[in-house]
């Protein structure tokens, strides 16, 4: 919820590297992309201290897929990884689609080699790649 964006921020930070003013993320995360549909969900070590691992996500409508929950984020902090914290998310985000009468879920994952461990954790989670993503800077 929007008084408790700003912890998302730590975890969020190590997968989209180039935020670097947490005042900043909860402005666009609350003013922009939460009117938008975007939603938080994260793990917190406890009251009030960051969180842990996150994920943001959309529910959309399109033509291709129908209903469905895409997954924008997806991000552990580097001291909590390895202890199943993605997959804990990912596991919550699936009720939520099934929840929220979704057909499918999709993400996108970089392809770089610190990204293997995700793509591991995706394949294990049912996912496929189906699809190349395109896209051109302007």
């Amino acid at each position: 919820m929007p008084p408790d964006t700003a912890l998302a921020f730590t975890a969020m930070r190590e997968l989209r590297t180039t935020l670097s003013d947490r005042r900043a993320f909860v402005t666009q995360v609350d003013e922009m992309q939460r009117p938008e549909g975007y939603r938080l969900v994260g793990i917190l070590p406890g009251q009030g201290k960051d969180a842990v691992a996150v994920a943001g996500f959309r529910l959309l409508t399109s033509l291709s897929w129908g209903r469905h929950l895409y997954v924008d984020d997806l991000s552990t902090v580097a001291s909590a990884r390895g202890q199943g914290l993605a997959g804990q998310l990912l596991a919550w985000v699936h009720d939520e689609a099934n929840r929220l009468g979704c057909r499918e879920i999709h993400l996108d994952s970089g392809v770089a080699p610190n990204r293997y461990a995700a793509h591991r954790l995706y394949l294990n989670s049912g996912y496929v790649i189906n699809a190349h993503h395109f896209f051109r800077t302007l």
